[in-house]
């Protein structure tokens, strides 16, 4: 999934100096990917995979999911998996670049796949709340599609908002069809 907002992940992190403005909105969702299989570790249950447009992603595969024991690489399979995404105004944050954040979410929840995280201002939300435009630290003018409006809820342009996206687990695998 393209786009920094699709890879953050669950974790909501305080930074030092910070204050927050409001509670923060989170969605909790599952995806789904048809993949090629293009790592596999075993002793982690960690599955890599890589997408037609050669995007790689991670997921980490619970023991009762019993396909995984039977993967290859190479094999196309087609995974659901939980993501979460959180939003909270953070009225005094100063913009930040992407911020890989996994290390610290992982102490809290060892099968988190990946955590990203960063600082933004609102520029506009349209009015039906399918689009959201930010500004970046460096100044660059944005435009993401929003997948479940909830994330918007209480979020005004001119709103410095801190966007944590936490990739967890798989929730199945199969085999893709041919």
């Amino acid at each position: 999934m393209p786009g920094f907002v699709a890879l953050l992940i669950v974790g909501l992190l305080s930074p030092g100096g910070t204050e927050q403005s409001g509670p923060p909105n989170a969605v909790v969702r599952e995806s789904t990917t048809t993949s090629t299989v293009d790592r596999i570790e075993r002793s982690s249950r960690l599955l890599t995979l890589r997408s037609k447009d050669n995007v790689f992603q991670t997921v980490h595969v619970d023991t009762d999911i019993t396909a995984f024991d039977d993967l290859r690489v190479g094999d196309v399979v087609t995974v659901r998996y939980t993501e979460s995404v959180i939003v909270a105004v953070r009225s005094n944050a100063t913009l930040s670049p992407t911020q890989d954040t996994t290390a610290e979410a992982r102490k809290e929840d060892e099968q988190v796949v990946e955590q990203l995280k960063r600082v933004v201002t609102i520029d506009n939300i349209d009015s039906q709340g399918l689009f959201v435009t930010y500004r970046t630290h460096d100044d660059r003018k944005m435009l993401h599609h929003v997948r479940d409006k909830a994330l918007l809820e209480g979020i005004r342009p001119g709103d410095r908002v801190e966007i944590t996206v936490t990739r967890a687990r798989a929730v199945s695998i199969e085999r893709a069809r041919r």
